[in-house]
């Protein structure tokens, strides 16, 4: 008897077509080792492979329909970042990928991206920082989530004599309660007009363990501190996977992580009103980039606003040597 091929389960076949196909071509391949760890807009990587838009839309297209990508919706705009792997040749295609190393032009050009991300953050706090209270309040104002960090950071337990650091201060609103918990805190801000506004909330509190830097955290050399503090700090990050593994750099063995994020929305006028490159973050994807950055997941508190936002706090733990060890061994 015959059957027409429609008939035919060629489901797993088709699959398995699509993936080889889609890894049958150099671009494409270059293409999602530049995603292994940041995700962009079209645009972005039309500019980083230097390439048009209609070209990179249909390779990112062929991508899709083998699985090997997925999208997230910024607001108005899609960004691209590489799928989980699905299957033993999925999984195994990303191995030999980020065994690649991109071309110079090429890693020249997602610096650009980079920098123009970072930029446009830090324009915008030089130009706000006197309204910088108000556009916090349009989405999460610190009130708004104080008392679940504190509560989180409470049950801790640091030691005595532990130290404290905070990247991104913001007006200082948090300093006063990590100066009353540890015996040194030092916050670190890359726009000196917010770190005036930290320094002015020093003084009027008499905050005398407290330093204030003007420093980049993720580039410039600073000492490890046990409890390192980001308060709605990350979704200013130009690359937030890479941010992340550079913050745990800064966090002492056996010492923590603490993130206050938002989690992923669609309010894309925060870009506008309060500067932020992404909006918000999965829970999944926090977990995995930590997890990427040696970090091991704690508690995490959520937090529902009455204007439809939902804030995370996450705690991270940097394991000490022994811990490592254990872990090693068992």
């Amino acid at each position: 008897m015959n059957l027409r091929a429609s008939q035919l389960p060629f489901e797993p076949a088709d699959e398995l077509a699509a993936l080889c196909k889609a890894g049958g071509d150099p671009l494409r391949l270059n293409v999602l080792r530049a995603l292994a760890n940041d995700s962009f807009g079209v645009l972005e990587l039309a500019q980083i492979f230097a390439i048009g838009q209609s070209g990179m839309s249909h390779h990112l297209k062929v991508l899709a329909q083998a699985g090997l990508v997925a999208t997230r919706r910024e607001g108005n705009a899609i960004f691209y970042r590489r799928a989980l792997p699905q299957g033993a040749l999925h999984g195994a295609l990303l191995e030999e990928v980020d065994g690649l190393r991109l071309p110079d032009e090429v890693r020249a050009r997602i610096a650009a991206v980079h920098a123009q991300r970072a930029a446009a953050s830090r324009e915008f706090f030089a130009r706000a920082a006197d309204k910088f209270q108000a556009q916090q309040d349009l989405i999460a104002g610190l009130p708004q989530y104080r008392d679940s960090v504190l509560a989180l950071l409470d049950a801790l337990g640091f030691a005595a004599g532990s130290t404290a650091l905070e990247v991104g201060p913001g007006d200082g609103g948090f300093l006063p309660e990590l100066a009353r918990r540890f015996k040194s805190v030092l916050a670190l801000d890359n726009s000196e007009a917010m770190l005036e506004l930290a320094r002015q909330r020093c003084t009027e509190d008499g905050l005398g363990n407290v330093e204030l830097r003007l420093a980049d955290a993720l580039q410039d050399e600073i000492g490890a501190a046990d409890c390192v503090v980001v308060n709605m700090v990350l979704h200013h990050f130009a690359v937030p996977a890479e941010a992340l593994r550079q913050l745990a750099r800064l966090v002492n063995p056996g010492g923590s992580l603490l993130i206050t994020e938002l989690c992923s929305h669609d309010q894309s006028w925060a870009r506008t009103a309060c500067g932020d490159l992404w909006l918000g973050f999965d829970q999944e994807e926090l977990a995995r980039w930590a997890d990427a950055a040696g970090l091991a997941p704690g508690e995490s508190l959520y937090i529902g606003l009455k204007n439809g936002f939902q804030i995370q706090v996450r705690h991270f733990a940097k394991p000490d040597a022994k811990q490592t060890r254990q872990t090693r061994y068992e």
